[in-house]
């Protein structure tokens, strides 16, 4: 990401992605979380306290030299009950870089997992060019054999649309024979985890992939051009959840709504609007042309016109703007009107 700030906590709709990554898992009947750190590990640590789901039980460790994914299982392992054992239990390896990822996805591996009695599944992708990516290999039967990491796809398995994503689910009581038979690659000596699947076929076990529907719910952030993409695709979700709720949007393509904003029915909100933070906008109201309004509360029936916000409260049936700043600590009361080019603040009266 060339970032000092751990990639993990890149933003996505205000959210840094990992945690998009446990709100998904929070929707699931999981028995634990454990979140293997490393680079910055402080600060990924202090993030999570502060902001994850709290129905997550969830346990840290750290990764002290970044030795692959196998290794970082491995790590994980050690924080894992072991009376997921004796109960026969799956563990589900998610990457923290995969924000887009749903819930019933989730749900449907575990479940296609279990009913075909796989030691391991591995979520799989169809795409028309797989370049870049690890194939799938299965034998005649249809089996899935191995994982052919990308750097050595040859003419054969470069015709293979199957690709592997980084998202898996694994019976408990396989995972620490295989990962100790996992051989380093590649100059670095890492343990990737994908190799897990030649090793538990050749060990005669059954593993199985679930081919998800729409691969960008698979798709990795790995640069900032990819954070741009994962960002839109979210975006499209938010705006359609919403509107779907109730709230009219002139322009879909041209509104920004963060995760952690809330709106009412009949909220309606015309090009340009962006709303950040965790704001809140009642019945009836109505935003833009051209707002942005930062952890804002908006009462019902009030409009706002070409104006800015933070942190700040706009009472019932309110007008403001156009062009009014709204800055930390403004309350515009209920039926007020702001006129243009108004700035209000903690110690800015209402009036002139």
């Amino acid at each position: 990401m060339r970032s000092s700030r751990p990639k993990p906590l890149h933003r996505l709709c205000g959210r840094p992605m990992i945690l998009h990554v446990l709100d998904a898992l929070a929707e699931l009947p999981v028995q634990k979380v454990v979140v293997v750190v490393g680079h910055r590990a402080d600060w990924v640590t202090k993030t999570l306290v502060d902001h994850a789901p709290h129905s997550l039980l969830i346990e840290f460790v750290e990764q002290s030299a970044q030795l692959g994914t196998g290794d970082a299982l491995a790590v994980g392992l050690t924080a894992l009950p072991d009376g997921l054992v004796d109960a026969d239990g799956d563990v589900v390896v998610l990457p923290g870089d995969t924000p887009l990822v749903r819930p019933p996805t989730l749900a449907a591996l575990v479940r296609h997992h279990r009913n075909t009695g796989a030691a391991a599944t591995l979520l799989t992708a169809l795409l028309p060019d797989p370049t870049g990516y690890d194939r799938v290999l299965r034998d005649k039967e249809g089996a899935v054999v191995r994982v052919v990491e990308d750097a050595e796809v040859d003419d054969v398995h470069a015709q293979v649309e199957e690709i592997a994503t980084a998202i898996h689910c694994i019976r408990h009581a396989v995972l620490a024979p295989a990962l100790r038979r996992l051989r380093p690659v590649g100059r670095t000596g890492e343990h990737s985890l994908t190799g897990i699947y030649a090793v538990l076929h050749d060990a005669g076990y059954g593993v199985e992939s679930y081919v998800v529907a729409d691969p960008m719910e698979a798709a990795g952030v790995n640069d900032r051009a990819q954070l741009a993409v994962a960002e839109a695709e979210l975006r499209d979700r938010i705006n359609e959840r919403w509107m779907r709720r109730g709230v009219t949007m002139w322009d879909p393509e041209r509104t920004y709504v963060d995760a952690g904003t809330r709106l009412a029915p009949d909220v309606v909100l015309l090009p340009g609007v962006v709303l950040q933070g965790e704001c809140v906008v009642a019945a009836g109201a109505e935003l833009g042309p051209d707002c942005h309004l930062v952890d804002t509360v908006v009462g019902p029936g009030a409009k706002v016109t070409k104006s800015t916000g933070a942190r700040a409260e706009v009472g019932a049936e309110a007008r403001v703007g156009p062009f009014a700043v709204l800055g930390p600590g403004a309350q515009v009361p209920d039926g007020a009107h702001v006129a243009p080019f108004t700035r209000l603040g903690a110690d800015t009266p209402l009036a002139d």
